[in-house]
This record gives structure tokens, C-alpha cells and sequence, in this order.
């Protein structure tokens, strides 16, 4: 059994929330609706799984007042149950501390500045130039590169590379494998060959930011690529030089967005879609999964693109008759035109 308890009326009161049944119950974790036990909290805050609340074992329910009638345990009455849980949860989970100080396999250069309550693990390099803040945390393998700087509380999981000019702010968690401050991919045709382009610029993250594993964030090719305040990027995601991401915008896995784009405050961009290069996206505007954005976006809303998922043999046919689109509009542009005429 966990070493962490609550009393539902104590999780209640630290919360803010109304309960409903035994407030003296034990919580000491938390589980789904279907497999969550009697000590444990559960939530409900999607209707396609409401079913399972009228067999559910779990001791404590999350869920909003709609359906508090319906739930056979005790109940905190959130007016969003996802919100509601998560802080909860957090209380469940304890990271072990970091021991203060550099481990003996690390490397230092003499330029660099190590705050001394900083956690530097094993077989970390920092570069010359290099600032490690109080609190901050570095796990094994991790790079900082010159003239970087880990803002206070940050922490860098494992095998993080910051390479240079990269400036995180507090309380930013990368996840293992990220790459920032990488080159841009900036190239100039001279006739038959590539010449490269020297990406001057840096990297700054705000405060309170969280990067995905293996995501890679370029730095900027003359001004800096920057990510505001509370910036969430899944995994596995591109952002390319000179990008500019407003705060409070999460971007699900695989998602990229090409050189010079500026995506608003607030935005949701799904799994895999794409924003193209120069762009803006305005402030609360929403980007469904697989999406490619081709041209600026002005107004808040939900936008999507690409062909929903057919039968084989249903897709080939349109793919075919896709072929003869151009023609078939010229037909009936023509029809029309001769319908108006007579």
C-alpha cells in the first residue's frame, strides 16, 4: 500500500471541491474508472465512458455535477473533472531527489557557472560560457553547450542536448533525447551547388515550458526562435529556426512547423500536422490531427484538412476521378455560364 494517504473530505477541502458520500474514506492512489479499487480516486470527464461509472470499484469519483446521480461511491464535484484530477494525481507522484552537486564522471569547463544547489548526473558536459540556475536539474548524459543557460528548477530528464545560445527558462522540463538549438536548415542555391547559411541566432524558452523526447527546436538563422510561457510539446516534434510559438500553445506528437512561422497564444495543433513556413496562425485557433496548414489564419476557430480514412478499393476511385477534378469544375463552370446565358 502507498505511503501517501488522503481523506476524501481533505482532498475536498485542498481543492476546492464539493464531495458527496464517505469524506472519510482513505485515497492512496489513483486508477481508470474499470480498474481502480476501493482505495483508490477515478474520474469521469468523457461521456463515451460513462458506462463504466455505474460498475466502477474505485472509492472516490472525480466527475461534474451532471453526473453525480449516477455515481455508486463517493464523489468530488469538479466543474472540470480532467482539470480536477490532475492536480490531484500529482500528489500521488514523488520523483526521488536530487542529490546537490556535480557527479565525479561529469565535465565543467573552468567558464562555466554551476549554481551549487544545481544537480549535474552522471557524464553530463557543460560548455564554457554555460549557466546551470538554483534547483535545476541535469540527468545523465545531458549537453549544455555554450553560452546556454538552465533556468532555475528546470530540469533536463536524460540525453538532452542544449548546443548553443539556448536560454530555458524556469521550471522548463525536457524530456529525454531533445535536441535545441540545433542548426536551421538554411540554404542558398549558387547554381549547381548548396551554400549554407550560418544560423546567428538562439533559442529562448519562457518559463514553465515542457519539450517531448526527441523533439528538436532549431535556433533561430538571424533572430532567436522563441516559445512564450507554458509552452507543451508532445514528442517527437520539429520546430524550425525563427519559429515563434505564443504561450499556453500545446502541439500534439510528430507536429512541425516550418522556418518563420508564428503560431498565436492558446493553440492546439493536433498529432502530425503541419504548418508551412511564414505563416501566422492567430491567437485560440485549433488544429486537428493530420492537418496541413497552407496559408495564414486570421480568426480563431477549429481547422482541418486532408481526406478522411475510405475503403481501398472506395479510395482508388476517387483518387482516380481526383485526376479529372480540374476538367469536371470546367464542365460545370461552362454548364452554368451557358444555363445563365439562355
Amino acid at each position: 500500500m502507498s505511503t501517501i494517504q488522503y481523506r476524501v473530505s481533505e482532498l475536498a477541502k485542498r481543492f476546492s471541491l464539493e464531495f458527496k458520500g464517505d469524506g472519510e474514506r482513505i485515497i492512496d492512489g489513483v486508477g481508470t474508472l474499470s480498474g481502480a479499487g476501493p482505495s483508490q480516486l477515478s474520474f469521469l470527464s468523457n461521456s463515451k465512458y460513462s458506462a463504466q461509472l455505474a460498475t466502477t470499484r474505485a472509492g472516490v469519483v472525480v466527475l461534474n455535477s451532471d453526473a453525480v446521480a449516477s455515481c455508486p461511491t463517493a464523489a468530488l464535484v469538479a466543474r472540470d473533472p480532467y482539470v480536477a484530477y490532475a492536480h490531484i494525481a500529482a500528489l500521488f507522484e514523488h520523483l526521488p531527489a536530487a542529490p546537490h552537486g556535480i557527479h565525479p564522471s561529469a565535465v565543467v569547463a573552468t567558464g562555466a557557472r554551476v549554481s551549487a544547489t544545481a544537480s549535474i548526473g552522471p557524464c553530463c558536459v557543460i560548455e564554457d560560457g554555460a549557466v546551470v540556475e538554483d534547483g535545476a536539474v541535469l540527468g545523465p548524459h545531458c549537453i549544455v553547450g555554450s553560452h546556454c543557460t538552465v533556468g532555475a528548477q528546470s530540469r533536463l530528464v536524460a540525453r538532452v542536448t542544449l548546443v548553443t545560445r539556448v536560454t530555458l527558462g524556469k521550471r522548463v522540463l525536457v524530456h529525454p533525447g531533445a535536441v535545441i538549438g540545433s542548426d536551421g536548415f538554411g540554404l542558398a542555391f549558387d547554381r549547381d551547388h548548396w551554400v549554407k547559411l550560418p544560423q546567428l541566432g538562439g533559442v529562448r524558452i519562457g518559463d514553465d515550458c515542457e519539450i517531448g523526447a526527441n523533439t528538436t527546436i532549431d535556433r533561430g538563422a538571424l533572430d532567436d526562435t522563441v516559445l512564450e510561457e507554458d509552452v507543451r510539446l508532445d514528442n517527437q516534434i520539429q520546430i524550425a529556426h525563427n519559429v515563434h510559438v505564443g504561450a499556453h500553445t500545446a502541439m500534439a506528437g510528430c507536429a512541425a512547423v516550418a522556418g518563420s512561422a508564428k503560431i498565436g497564444r492558446y493553440c492546439m495543433i493536433g498529432g502530425n500536422a503541419g504548418v508551412l513556413g511564414h505563416l501566422e496562425v492567430a491567437d485560440r485557433v485549433t488544429i486537428t490531427a493530420k492537418s496541413l496548414v497552407t496559408h495564414s489564419i486570421r480568426e480563431a476557430g477549429e481547422y482541418s484538412s486532408g481526406i478522411p480514412l475510405q475503403e481501398n478499393r472506395q479510395w482508388r476511385r476517387n483518387a482516380a476521378r481526383f485526376k479529372h477534378l480540374d476538367e469536371l469544375a470546367r464542365r460545370v463552370s461552362a454548364l452554368e455560364k451557358d444555363k445563365t446565358d439562355d
